[in-house]
């Protein structure tokens, strides 16, 4: 077993079944998703539970797509599932359907008609969900609950062979509906359904319920421990009793439930995330704006940042919604350790050295400074950046009449380009409007580095792009989706909160030389901006990934 760095009830509960032997010493665990959407930082939490649980305990987890509602599944969201858990860092034992179960779960359903404990009711819906009662209130039993065994596998048969229309029929477990616990009030096995499965075509056409489909499931692939967020308490009884009513061989499976991860300014309801992409406020599932695992891939968030985070918030069984601010202080102490330092200028103003020397066919001189890769890893080592008299800064740097405590780049102050010179700004251009478009400015040439000999100081470090060699970027900058901290908490709807300038779309940016070989979906730093990750698909296209304040350490001193 591997060395565990921590406990919490779930690891506790694990261990003593471990030691009792309960299941021969094996643990098996299975992340088991609905392909009916793309996979978000709830499901993260899930993932890095069940996965991280078999990793420290020297055992295995199973995929599973819980495929048992065929009219919102499809392949797509099958690969996308896939392809996010290989992301984040995970390899599953298997990769399994529900579906590969139907045959044993009907064998299954018919044993327990035959025992008595489940039968066909001839009753809508909306009838069923009435005679259930509700808290403190009794369940009305249904006329058909003491229907023959012998009539009820009849039925069954029937509905699978497709001569009932959907909703005429169901087949209910036969528990108890006078039960405090709702779910154990003859809960719905199978429902018909005439739809055509992603993975069984058209073979079925009745299919089972999350409830009937899952612990059974769990038992078929020998899961030891089933591990499901908290709102999954109350069904464990029911998961229990179906259970026990089998005969299965050896232990049977053990659910616990443990918290869902919630981050303020976010919403992991895949009805209203549907909706952002049906309604055209995102750009789809992958907008970086989005939690969904694809969205953070996109914005630049590091997987391994994400597991982190996860693995730090643990297993609880409170929920609680965790600061966004707190997950970026991983993304951004995980991007500092390994992203790139690069120079780009998001608003450019033109910048024009005077005296700048030219060469013998007039040309301005080119020199190239050495820049650090990142000061975080001596390992990546140096590159060398172009520089000329013509530059592009950015437009905040300057200013014409600077404000109080202003110490960037204005008429006769002295600056520090990063780098490469101290400069001193003497005039401006502007146009017909007025608007400063240019600055000029003196340079000392012995200050070549970014340090006068005379060892005078500035009290300002300015990034810059030489005009003359920068590539043309397009960048994005980001904003909460919400501006609610509990998007919904004040009106019930979470999408009242939207924030209608949650995105910004910067054309016109100039990058070093160096970002034209940005890698698709590379994250590197923005010296004195932030971090940014390339588009995957379109070149020069950069995403903010998060700034470089540290906003979590800022509200825990206002806190302390």
């Amino acid at each position: 077993m591997a060395e565990l760095t921590g406990s919490d009830f779930i690891h506790d509960v694990v261990r003593e079944d471990v030691e009792a032997g309960t299941y021969g010493g094996r643990v098996q665990t299975r992340f088991p998703p609905e392909p009916n959407g793309y996979l978000h930082i709830g499901h993260a939490k899930a993932i890095v539970t069940d996965f991280g649980v078999a990793e420290d305990f020297d055992g295995v987890c199973n995929l599973r797509l819980d495929d048992t509602n065929p009219g919102t599944e499809e392949p797509e969201f099958v690969r996308s599932i896939i392809d996010d858990i290989a992301w984040l860092g995970y390899t599953p034992g298997r990769v399994v359907h529900a579906s590969d179960y139907f045959d044993q779960l009907y064998a299954w359903a018919r044993y327990l008609i035959e025992q008595g404990k489940a039968y066909v009711d001839d009753q809508d819906g909306e009838t069923i969900s009435a005679q259930r009662g509700g808290y403190g209130r009794p369940g009305v039993e249904s006329p058909f609950r003491d229907r023959p065994a012998a009539e009820s596998l009849d039925l069954l048969e029937r509905m699978r062979a497709g001569e009932f229309p959907d909703g005429s029929r169901c087949l209910r477990a036969r528990i108890d509906m006078q039960s405090e616990n709702m779910w154990l009030r003859d809960p719905v096995m199978y429902r018909i359904r005439h739809l055509s499965h992603h993975a069984t075509g058209d073979h079925w056409c009745i299919y089972p319920t999350y409830d009937w489909a899952h612990g059974q499931s769990d038992a078929i692939e020998g899961v030891t421990h089933s591990l499901c967020s908290l709102e999954f308490n109350s069904h464990r009884p029911l998961y229990e009793w179906f259970l026990d009513q089998l005969p299965l061989e050896g232990a049977a499976p053990k659910q616990r439930e443990f918290a869902r991860l919630e981050l303020t300014h976010t919403i992991t309801s895949k009805r209203r995330l549907k909706k952002l992409v049906d309604d055209g406020v995102v750009e789809g599932w992958d907008d970086p704006r989005m939690p969904t695992l694809r969205g953070m891939r996109r914005r630049g968030y590091p997987a391994s940042a994400i597991r982190e985070f996860c693995t730090a918030v643990g297993t609880t069984k409170n929920t609680s919604t965790k600061a966004i601010e707190e997950f970026e202080s991983f993304v951004r102490r995980d991007l500092n350790a390994t992203a790139q330092r690069r120079m780009a200028v998001l608003h450019p103003l033109r910048l024009v050295l005077d005296g700048w020397p030219t060469d013998d066919e007039g040309q301005p001189v080119v020199e190239h400074f050495e820049l650090t890769n990142n000061p975080e890893n001596e390992a990546d080592g140096t590159r060398k950046v172009p520089f000329s008299g013509t530059l592009w800064i950015e437009a905040d740097d300057f200013r014409e009449v600077p404000p109080p405590k202003y110490f960037r780049l204005s008429p006769g102050r002295e600056v520090r380009l990063r780098g490469a010179y101290l400069v001193t700004a003497t005039d401006v251009v502007k146009d017909d409007e007025g608007r400063v478009v240019e600055v000029h400015a003196s340079y000392d040439p012995e200050s070549r580095g970014g340090n006068a000999p005379d060892g005078r100081k500035v009290k300002s470090t300015m990034h810059w792009v030489s005009a003359g060699t920068a590539a043309e970027a397009t960048v994005v900058l980001y904003q909460r989706l919400f501006t609610a901290e509990i998007p919904g908490q004040r009106t019930g709807e979470a999408l009242d909160d939207l924030n209608p300038h949650s995105r910004e779309v910067l054309s016109g940016c100039r990058v070093e030389p160096a970002l034209t070989d940005a890698a698709p979906g590379e994250v590197v730093q923005f010296e004195r901006l932030g971090y940014f990750a390339a588009d995957p698909t379109t070149p020069m296209l950069f995403h903010q990934t998060v700034g470089l304040r540290d906003e979590w350490a800022q509200l825990q001193k206002r806190k302390g």
